[in-house]
């Protein structure tokens, strides 16, 4: 997978496919950081841009606010990936995942809570205008 113009569709697919991987080799029960290390290994393996633990700064009343929160990942500069390893998601964690998706001007992001049984049931497509 050499293409870089993916849409972000086509890099939620592939991160959801690694996803599942990882969860089906590895399962649910660790911790967030490494469910992270490891979706880095493979989304850089398949030639993506990933960046992690990226603090993103936001302007509010003509002030910058430098690191005002930090997004998991950052996936071809299109994608946030928040990651989860979690007994139940919380209504509040889309909620900060649309906030942070309109805070950088992303229009998708997603919620994966890798401490689910099926992977299926963590996951949360949050949409910002796409």
């Amino acid at each position: 997978m050499i293409r870089m113009n993916y849409s972000e569709n086509d890099i939620a697919k592939i991160i959801l496919d690694r996803a599942f991987l990882i969860h089906r080799d590895l399962g649910p029960g660790l911790l967030e950081s490494i469910y992270e290390k490891v979706l880095i290994h493979e989304l850089k393996k398949l030639n993506l841009t990933v960046e992690s633990q990226i603090p993103i700064s936001f302007e509010w009343d003509g002030i910058v606010f430098e690191k005002g929160f930090r997004a998991d990942l950052i996936v071809n500069n299109k994608v946030i990936v928040e990651i989860k390893s979690v007994q139940l998601l919380a209504p509040v964690h889309a909620k900060q995942l649309l906030t942070y998706l309109r805070l950088t001007n992303l229009k998708l992001g997603l919620l994966l809570n890798f401490n689910e049984a099926l992977l299926k049931d963590g996951i949360k497509r949050i949409v910002n205008g796409l």
